[in-house]
């Protein structure tokens, strides 16, 4: 027996974990006490970890559809395949008949991080689709609008804050979101401890909700409603105080103006909030010593998602809780390029192209994902009009995660041709030519490229791979350099030539940035100093040696080799003006699509749904992750089921009984799911979990199968999204219930 330390992959807590060893074969999982971040928390998702990287149903090796069946190949003959048809099609079509997808796991991945950018970059297609336009875009384009720059995005300071409103998160089951922090709710339970003040605003009583001093249960959809109350309260009642940011803020003035109409009373009904209770909620954040406003995936996949979290900022910033300590700050990731001096950006665009069918605006290069199925299977109007002809999905099953499934199932079967990157057969990657199968997770080294950005203390930390790679499997981060091969027309050559391109791109240009570490250096000295034994490994150790650590701390991949838990490097300190990129150098307060889509939200103060009309909102769960983790038996058990929770007001209005099938029906579609009754929701409200329904032939899932649950998404048209992000409405629609004969 042995012991190797491992990053876990599971969730963006990012826990430190201690696997024991068997040979090449991982028997347990514990908690590493160690970790300079985690220090020992470990969830069952982490404690899982041995049964994820032993699941029998994890391909291994590339599979190719030959006359309608799979069948295993080489990993040489699935690339020329690919290179043969794709290249091709390109070449005839143009760039954008080729579709990519990209799945929720890739940011938890070394390889997921670095080749995605430099395969679109082959592709050249604007028909880009991730799962950010299911989940966080619309935090994306408040950020980018306010901030100028889309990954600017503000964590509260959980260790330090004297208050926080917590707004549709639920970090007690998803471990945080857009706000890395192992053990988040021990650091809620200490927070109350220290006497701050914890408030949930959510229509379900979560498990989080359940831990705070004030739950407030409001209608779905309404958060946007609601925090504009917010802000009308600061100003009406003489409550902003900029503080720190006076100098760095412009339009503070024109969102009063902006929200003159919201006032509490105004919102009340819309909400089902008392306007006392808004009140009263604006009072105690102002008078904080400090305080944080954090939004997440409820807020953000409604009607008004990027309006909410335009809010939540807006918020921190009036009560001069942003860039404070104890407040919401921004993070300085160990891979992040070294800051460069204040002043102007460049900005940040919307829409700088449309989706070819509906003209959806793209956001942070990306299209709807909702919208992918009318890409692949509208006809041109006129030729080389870039309908989708072939597609490339990594660690993505759109077809359970987006709406309108079976709309989706029936487009991809229409593809000239497909390529999965994926270790299962699943929902989507059934109908892939072909299926490139990354290694168990055991088997790849692994580094948080994604979540350091968001994470509430700066650290920085790297585990190699705990076993060799096995025989005949092909190492992630591989298989990704051969498939940018295989489709830019190089097939063939070898990976590390990615790598390479990368590593020379990166330094011709940070060897002529004057506040860069390198600046003025020949870029061959700069590149003969890297160390690690592979492409991607160099690449790591390049950015941190250009990153903001690299003089202060010595920075490299050598010294994180030497400190396998971790590196410490301190709280978060306020760093404006610095993150600006906007165009003025400033807080852009009022960003003019913001004030462009007000008036939809104007008109949802009106929008008061007739008495008995219900809406539906999802839910999280702690042994669960989206629709990847379905196949694991110990993660299947307790509270992780797809059921309809009901508050017993509405079961017994409608005939429904605990055990029995319900009938739900919404605009895309009708789906049966077994009733639950509990006030943990509030009446008038209804909800399924997110990433079942494994119900489909073809797969090779065999747990999930068993206990298939129902798609939520099926009852969505995908007709719901919000504007400024294209973000797909999956909380807060209408939906009629009744028991199923």
């Amino acid at each position: 027996m042995s012991t190797a330390l491992r990053i876990c992959p599971l969730c963006e807590a990012t826990c430190g974990l201690t696997l024991t060893l068997d040979g090449d074969r991982v028997t347990a999982a514990r908690g590493d006490s160690d970790d300079v971040f985690s220090r020992g928390f470990v969830c069952p998702k982490g404690a899982a970890f041995p049964e994820i990287d032993a699941d029998p149903d994890r391909l291994t090796r590339p599979l190719i559809r030959d006359e309608g069946a799979f069948r295993e190949a080489s990993w040489g003959e699935a690339f020329d395949l690919i290179a043969a048809r794709i290249r091709p099609l390109i070449e005839e079509r143009g760039p954008n008949a080729v579709g990519l997808v990209l799945g929720n796991p890739n940011v938890h991945t070394v390889a997921g991080a670095l080749y995605p950018p430099l395969l679109i970059g082959a592709l050249r297609t604007r028909n880009l689709f991730t799962a950010s336009t299911l989940d966080q875009m619309p935090k994306h384009v408040s950020s980018g609008l306010l901030f100028g720059d889309a990954f600017a995005i503000p964590v509260p300071d959980l260790d330090r804050t004297d208050h926080l409103l917590i707004l549709g998160a639920n970090p007690l089951d998803s471990n945080g979101s857009l706000c890395t922090a192992p053990d988040f709710p021990g650091r809620l339970k200490a927070l109350r401890r220290r006497g701050g003040t914890l408030t949930v605003v959510d229509p379900r009583r979560t498990r989080t909700a359940r831990l705070a001093d004030r739950h407030l249960a409001l209608r779905p959809g309404t958060d946007a409603l609601f925090l504009a109350a917010l802000v009308h309260t600061l100003f009406a009642e003489d409550l902003v105080r900029l503080g720190a940011l006076a100098d760095h803020v412009q339009g503070v003035e024109e969102v009063r103006d902006a929200v003159r109409d919201f006032s509490p009373e105004a919102v009340a009904d819309a909400c089902d909030l008392a306007a006392d209770t808004i009140r009263t909620t604006a009072r105690e954040l102002a008078a904080a010593p400090t305080a944080a406003v954090y939004g997440r995936m409820g807020s953000s996949t409604v009607a008004y998602g990027t309006l909410g979290n335009w809010l939540v900022d807006v918020l921190n910033v009036l009560t001069g809780n942003l860039d404070r300590p104890g407040g919401a700050l921004f993070p300085l990731s160990a891979t992040a390029p070294a800051p460069r001096p204040a002043g102007p950006g460049k900005g940040f665009a919307l829409g700088r192209w449309t989706s070819r069918v509906s003209g959806h605006p793209e956001a942070k290069g990306e299209l709807p994902l909702a919208a992918l199925a009318e890409e692949i299977d509208t006809p041109e109007r006129t030729p080389g009009e870039g309908r989708v002809r072939a597609l490339i999905t990594i660690a993505a099953n759109p077809v359970l995660s987006a709406p309108d499934g079976r709309h989706l199932d029936a487009a991809l079967d229409s593809l000239d041709f497909m390529v999965a990157v994926d270790p299962y057969l699943n929902e989507t990657t059934r109908h892939a030519d072909v299926v490139l199968p990354p290694p168990p997770p055991s088997q790849s080294a692994h580094f948080d490229f994604a979540f350091n950005q968001f994470a509430v203390r700066n650290q920085v930390r790297y585990t190699p791979a705990a076993v060799p790679l096995a025989e005949g499997r092909m190492d992630e981060c591989e298989i990704h350099a051969r498939l940018i091969l295989a489709v830019s027309g190089t097939n063939g050559a070898p990976p590390s030539a990615v790598d390479d391109l990368a590593i020379d791109s990166t330094l011709a240009k940070a060897v002529a940035q004057e506040h860069s570490p390198v600046y003025g250096e020949d870029p061959k000295a700069v590149a003969a100093r890297l160390t690690g034994a592979t492409g991607p490994e160099r690449r790591l150790d390049l950015m941190l040696r250009l990153g903001p650590y690299a003089r202060s701390h010595g920075l490299t991949l050598d010294a994180l080799r030497a400190a396998p838990h971790g590196i410490d490097l301190g709280p978060l300190q306020p760093r404006l003006p610095g993150p600006l990129k906007t165009r003025s150098g400033r807080i852009e307060l009022l960003p003019a699509p913001i004030a462009a889509d007000l008036p939809r939200l104007r008109a949802a103060l009106h929008d008061v749904p007739e008495p008995g009309t219900l809406r539906l909102v999802g839910r999280r769960h702690l042994r669960s992750n989206n629709s990847w983790l379905h196949n694991i038996p110990a993660l299947t058990g307790g509270s992780n089921r797809c059921t309809l929770q009901v508050h017993p007001e509405d079961a017994g209005r409608l005939g429904l009984t605990a055990g029995a099938p319900a009938r739900i029906k919404g605009e895309g579609g009708e789906l049966t799911a077994e009733v639950e009754i509990t006030d943990a929701v509030r009446p008038g409200v209804v909800s399924l979990p997110h990433g079942w329904g494994h119900d489909r032939p073809g797969t090779r899932t065999a747990v999930a199968a068993a206990r298939p649950g129902v798609n939520v998404n099926q009852l969505l048209d995908g007709s719901r999204l919000d504007p400024l992000s294209g973000t797909a409405v999956l909380n807060g629609f209408p939906v009629s219930v009744s028991p199923a004969l």
